[in-house]
């Protein structure tokens, strides 16, 4: 089987990354999420996941030189950031696919999907 990264890309227009949902909202949320978590260990899918504190907590570590650069938070400005993510396993794309569907509903965000490269 092969492994896929599903990201979360948490759109707002705020600026502060915060959920755009009342608290019973955002608590539906989790428990959706909850229970999607669940049904993936349950069918032998999960291999890892997480939610990810905003962009403010961030740390850019650059050792592409001859120093290293150690700075606060990401560079860009952007209304899209990576949110959290699940790392599952799937028989093929149209399965991850699915999977994906079913955590973009579950986390009220879109989702990307992408393969990890074989070895």
């Amino acid at each position: 089987m092969t492994q896929y990264l599903i990201s979360v890309i948490h759109q707002n227009d705020n600026g502060d990354y915060a959920i755009d949902a009342g608290p019973e909202e955002v608590e539906r949320m989790f428990a959706a999420v909850g229970a999607f978590n669940e049904d993936l260990q349950a069918s032998g899918s999960w291999v890892f996941a997480g939610g990810l504190e905003p962009p403010s907590t961030a740390t850019v570590v650059d050792a592409t030189g001859s120093d290293t650069l150690v700075t606060d938070g990401p560079f860009a400005e952007t209304k899209e950031v990576l949110g959290g993510f699940w790392v599952v396993e799937a028989p093929d794309l149209d399965a991850a696919l699915d999977l994906a569907r079913r955590g973009s509903a579950a986390c009220g965000q879109a989702v990307e999907v992408r393969p990890f490269q074989s070895e």
